[in-house]
């Protein structure tokens, strides 16, 4: 049986603190230059892991449950937050986004930078209460 390309829905968990809101989805196989997160001005928080490769024939297939990619998940956000000042990583293949609550959302496309083939972040905000500059 051919490996099948499919989207996968990703499940998450979203905690939040006084200062910031932390959303968590496992995202198993990728690499960091695979993966796009997005803060739309609307509020939306959109997740996204690129397939990574199929067995192209490597081997005989025998069930196909999961596959490395395509993830996607697209949720509302509960309260407004900075994405420009947000960190990101990567590593086990849980993603783990970490956005400061704002007055109103500040939208950004956030990319990480590869630590490993396995491990990446992103980092808008370092310190602790958030001190990201913002416009």
């Amino acid at each position: 049986m051919p490996e099948q390309m499919k989207q996968q829905l990703v499940p998450v968990k979203i905690y939040r603190t006084e200062e910031r809101l932390m959303v968590a989805a496992p995202m198993p196989g990728l690499e960091p230059e695979n993966i796009v997160v997005e803060v739309t001005a609307d509020g939306h928080l959109l997740l996204h892991g690129d397939l990574r490769g199929m067995l192209k024939g490597v081997k005989e297939l025998l069930l196909d449950e999961w596959s490395v990619g395509v993830y996607h998940r697209e949720l509302a956000l509960p309260i407004p937050v900075n994405a420009m000042c947000a960190n990101v990583t990567y590593g086990n293949g849980v993603l783990l986004v970490t956005l400061p609550i704002s007055q109103h959302t500040l939208p950004a496309r956030l990319v990480l930078d590869r630590i490993t083939p396995t491990h990446g972040e992103r980092k808008g905000n370092v310190g602790h209460p958030p001190t990201c500059v913002q416009p």
